[in-house]
């Protein structure tokens, strides 16, 4: 078909790509706190318990 042509798909896929990345930029901060969560170390209190 003469209307969708090869550069119709390759824009999408340049839109697509565009928007992609700019929801994952926006989102960035997010995925840290969740990927990344903080490690806190024990007490010697809650270590001898175990013990």
């Amino acid at each position: 078909m003469g209307l969708f042509k090869a550069d119709l798909y390759r824009n999408f896929a340049i839109g697509f790509a565009i928007g992609a990345a700019a929801v994952g930029a926006m989102t960035a901060d997010e995925w840290k706190a969740e990927i990344a969560t903080p490690a806190y170390a024990a007490t010697a209190e809650a270590a001898s318990i175990g013990q």
